[in-house]
């Protein structure tokens, strides 16, 4: 009945009766989950996005049960919703009635400004904004609110690709003053080492720590450089100034390491994997999406949030350069491919979502489908 080995090393281990038992049940046991498997299929399904042509390989994968858990911000900006109240005409305004109002929200009733302050301060977690007309909190607060209108009438291509979502204080800040996910200049990180070695293979949070440079923000989302891998020409041939270099290169991979983390994806959600380099007729749709969003971001950072330097106090200033807080990708999306997974979190707030006349009954309308 046992196999002769078995027999064998039995008779010559009389002792020893459960090193073998041991051996044959996890052999059965892989064998049954293995046929589990087959049979009954794995159990943590996946499902895939696909963003390029048929047989190209370009989808993103991810876990269903992932894809079923909601992003737990959700709730925070769910709870502190409000129906808008559509003006009938000869109400009191919020600029004759509440002192230290931001520009552009002067017009408002009196009910939906009220309405909205309480939101904004639970958003960003500051339960007396706007009291001090001193305090730097006004001032940078006055600043955010024209900003988010920008972003919701500017660049509605970007953040509204899909279907509306708009952007709201909560969509960066989730509760907090300071929204996780900014960023500072970091650079040079080793002040006693000269040229390229200097911002690379010293790893930090800008370069999600990667030996991979860490001033790729810097350089892309403020800077303007160019995002470029290679020239497609001989190095011996073309070397002139202005042409991709290794640095380049790298600098390049640091910046899409840094969208695919912060967006949860992969690098086919734009690319192609057959041309990563071309730029036009082997992208995908959210390539152009995505170029959208680093152009809005470059525009965020250098004439919204820089400028905002000298507001600041020192404990909100970078630790290394005291250079104002920045913004990227994953200060918005944290980890999801949209932010608050697609969450609109605009049509209940139409003054944020123009500088021109709120919208109230397209508001409401767009809240009676929601219910």
């Amino acid at each position: 009945m046992l196999p002769q080995w078995f027999n064998k090393w039995n008779a010559e281990n009389p002792t020893n009766i459960y090193g073998p038992a041991f051996l044959i049940g996890g052999i059965g046991g892989a064998v049954v989950v293995a046929a589990l498997l087959v049979t009954w299929g794995q159990p943590y399904a996946t499902d895939s996005l696909q963003t390029g042509p048929r047989g190209t390989g370009m989808s993103v994968p991810e876990f269903e049960t992932d894809l079923a858990t909601p992003d737990p911000t959700i709730a925070g900006f769910l709870e502190t919703t409000s129906d808008p109240i559509p003006p009938q005409g000869g109400e009191q305004t919020a600029g004759d009635a509440r002192e230290n109002v931001p520009p552009g929200l002067e017009d408002l009733t009196v009910e939906n400004y009220d309405r909205l302050l309480a939101a904004m301060r639970a958003w960003t977690g500051i339960p007396d904004l706007f009291d001090d007309p001193g305090s730097y909190q006004t001032a940078v607060g006055h600043t955010m609110v024209s900003m988010t209108q920008n972003i919701n009438e500017n660049w509605d291509a970007h953040v509204n690709a899909n279907k509306q979502v708009g952007v709201t204080c909560y969509t960066c800040h989730r509760g907090q003053p300071v929204p996780d996910n900014i960023w500072f200049r970091a650079t040079p990180t080793v002040e006693t080492m000269a040229g390229w070695s200097a911002n690379q293979n010293r790893v930090t949070p800008v370069s999600q720590y990667t030996s991979l440079p860490s001033d790729a923000l810097e350089e892309y989302l403020v800077n303007y450089g160019q995002i470029a891998v290679h020239d497609l020409e001989s190095r011996v041939d073309n070397q002139i100034p202005g042409d991709p270099l290794i640095q380049h290169t790298e600098r390049t991979y640091s910046l899409m390491n840094y969208f695919s983390n912060s967006l949860g994806v992969n690098c086919l959600l734009c690319h192609n994997s057959r041309a990563f380099y071309a730029a036009s007729g082997e992208v995908t749709p959210q390539w152009s999406t995505a170029s959208l969003g680093i152009q809005m971001v470059l525009e965020l950072n250098n004439d919204w949030l820089i400028p905002l330097e000298g507001l600041l106090p020192p404990e909100r200033l970078g630790p290394v350069h005291a250079d104002a807080p920045k913004v990227a990708c994953k200060t918005c999306h944290q980890g999801y491919q949209q932010p608050l997974q697609g969450t609109n979190v605009i049509a209940d707030w139409p003054e944020l979502a123009t500088t021109g006349e709120p919208a109230y009954t397209e508001a409401a309308d767009q809240a009676a489908l929601a219910e």
